[in-house]
């Protein structure tokens, strides 16, 4: 069961500021105005009151009143009551409102009620939403950057669930093209040069030494099968090569904790289908931009035509009619929306595609229109829905060194060997510490210290499992979870709860924005006001059973609170530590 409970606090609070406006323009007070757009936000600082709406500055000009003149004529409006104990109106013109502490403890039941769902809302309600990342060639290992995409993109997916979206999870395999065709070759040579043939990476062919071992373990266990290097034993031995490193990317992403509901294999754009009379995906799109002028022929190639037309990046078909990786992205997300019939789609890409983004949103806009135009789309959604997350680059230091290759191999450090090194809940919660569009450096000294005054997991974990602890020796006071939430009245009760409540509205910002990144600060927030209340307040007291169990009831509920952040992180919740 979802909660929208701090969704409609605030909205309740708008409601009671529209109210107050209009009341205000009733007695006189305002002079009448056309419906107003009335912003209720949390302020910046506490001491400021739990919400804040700046409609008065707005409005100011418009009724030719000093904003603080008008801020007071709608405080004036406002009464005060069950949900809202005080309003106050500070320059330059903004209306400060309290929640009644009452209302406030009275929350703590409603945690308690949805332990498995505190802070999901229904802002999605039940759109269909797909999350496209990772989505590295399967050419080599997953490097520590792909690492932080995968956590942008599976947190991301996770959100967006908790908001009230149905969500998909999607890897695009690029299992065709250029570099396909090039691992296969590097893969040829490396085998041949197991069994003692002379044989020469190609051209632009992959270096590493992963090449080396995986052509010895293709050998090991299939012997000189493909030795023959005609053209089927190249493209078997090319497929046995490319389904290897696959399972070695599943399993890097398991280890981190990533799975998917669907792997897409690019070549399944070029396939034939029943559902499109035959046709690919890919011909059909290509079609659709054709018959919707969004194509242009020169020098022997199709071009996208748009603003950029003469961009050679802008090429869709080259001349000796090989579709470009453009052409392939445009048949996948006409797939995504035309086909599939997503309303949102969020690929999740590094910083490098920044350059791809403007033209895949116009392609894709233009594809899709032309499909829903000749009736082939019915109502699908339109490609407007496509957005894109950028993601900088992650630096690897140990202390305040740089690291740059791993030890072992003496090349780029894998994802996976960062995650064996640090663990998979500190690689989550490291990853996600920064904004995407930042770059960030990742402290390997700082990520395997234990001490939770040091490395921030343990100290959000160790929170977790303190709330775990109390409960338990409660019980074994015979003391549980229970009693009046009235009588928690000090300071560091009401912060602990007032923290709490602000999740719901935190899924609501994240799904919005895309910044799933603000899931660690809040963390370590409500961490640290677990912390202050547990060392402020006894909960524990044989002496004062009623208060304890209130106490507890307050215990249990930032334990929920605590589980379902880190969940929404995909880091674990222990009770123990």
């Amino acid at each position: 069961m979802r909660t929208a409970m701090a969704q409609l606090v605030r909205d309740d609070v708008r409601a009671a500021i529209a109210a107050a406006l209009d009341d205000a323009q009733a007695r006189g007070a305002l002079p009448r105005l056309p419906g107003a757009e009335i912003a209720v936000e949390r302020p910046q600082k506490p001491e400021h009151g739990d919400y804040a709406s700046s409609v008065a500055l707005r409005l100011a000009g418009t009724v030719k009143r000093r904003p603080l003149d008008v801020a007071q004529a709608i405080a004036d409006s406002l009464p005060t009551g069950a949900l809202i104990a005080a309003v106050e109106v500070a320059p330059p013109g903004f209306i400060n409102l309290r929640l009644a502490p009452d209302w406030k403890r009275a929350q703590v039941d409603a945690v308690l009620a949805a332990p498995d769902s505190w802070g999901a809302i229904d802002l999605g309600a039940g759109q269909r939403v797909q999350v496209e990342f990772v989505s590295a060639n399967p050419t080599g290992p997953l490097q520590v950057g792909n690492g932080r995409g995968a956590v942008l993109g599976d947190v991301l997916a996770g959100v967006l669930d908790a908001a009230g979206y149905e969500v998909e999870r999607e890897y695009y395999v690029n299992d065709a093209g250029a570099q396909v065709r090039i691992f296969g070759e590097t893969l040829a040579a490396r085998y041949a040069q197991h069994f003692g043939h002379a044989a020469e990476v190609p051209a632009g062919g992959y270096q590493g030494r992963y090449m080396v071992e995986l052509a010895e373990a293709i050998a090991a266990e299939r012997g000189e099968e493909f030795l023959s290097l005609d053209g089927p034993a190249r493209d078997a031995l090319g497929a046995e090569g490319l389904r290897r490193m696959l399972d070695q990317i599943r399993g890097d992403l398991a280890l981190l904790g990533v799975e998917f509901d669907v792997w897409f294999s690019e070549a399944s754009l070029l396939a034939p289908r029943d559902t499109l009379d035959g046709r690919s995906a890919y011909e059909s799109a290509m079609t659709y931009l054709r018959d919707g002028g969004h194509v242009v022929e020169k020098e022997g190639a199709v071009w996208f035509a748009s603003s950029a037309r003469d961009d050679k990046d802008n090429v869709i078909v080259r001349s000796s009619g090989e579709p470009t990786y453009f052409a392939t992205d445009i048949a996948y997300h006409f797939d995504k929306f035309a086909l599939r019939g997503f309303d949102r789609v969020i690929d999740v890409w590094g910083a490098d595609h920044q350059g791809h983004v403007a033209r895949t949103k116009a392609a894709t806009a233009a594809v899709t229109a032309a499909a829903r135009e000749d009736g082939d789309a019915g109502d699908r959604p339109s490609g407007d829905g496509l957005e894109m997350l950028l993601y900088q680059l992650v630096h690897l230091r140990r202390g305040d060194e740089r690291v740059r290759m791993s030890k072992r191999t003496g090349e780029l450090v894998t994802l996976r060997e960062l995650v064996e090194e640090v663990g998979r809940d500190v690689t989550r919660y490291f990853m996600l510490q920064r904004s995407a569009d930042a770059q960030m450096d990742f402290d390997l000294e700082l990520a395997t210290s234990q001490d939770p005054k040091q490395n921030p997991v343990s100290y959000v974990q160790y929170a977790h499992a303190r709330c775990a602890s109390i409960l338990r020796n409660g019980a074994k006071e015979g003391l549980q979870p229970g009693g009046d939430v009235q009588a928690l009245t000090s300071p560091s009760e009401l912060a602990l709860i007032d923290a709490m409540l602000r999740l719901p509205e935190l899924v609501e910002m994240m799904a919005t924005k895309l910044e799933p990144h603000h899931l660690t600060g809040y963390a370590l927030e409500l961490a640290q006001d677990f912390t202050q209340f547990y060392g402020a307040c006894r909960v524990v007291n044989a002496e004062e059973p009623d208060l304890s169990r209130a106490r507890l009831k307050l215990t249990r509920a930032a334990q929920i609170a605590l589980a379902r952040t880190l969940g929404l992180m995909g880091v674990r919740a222990p009770d123990e530590m």
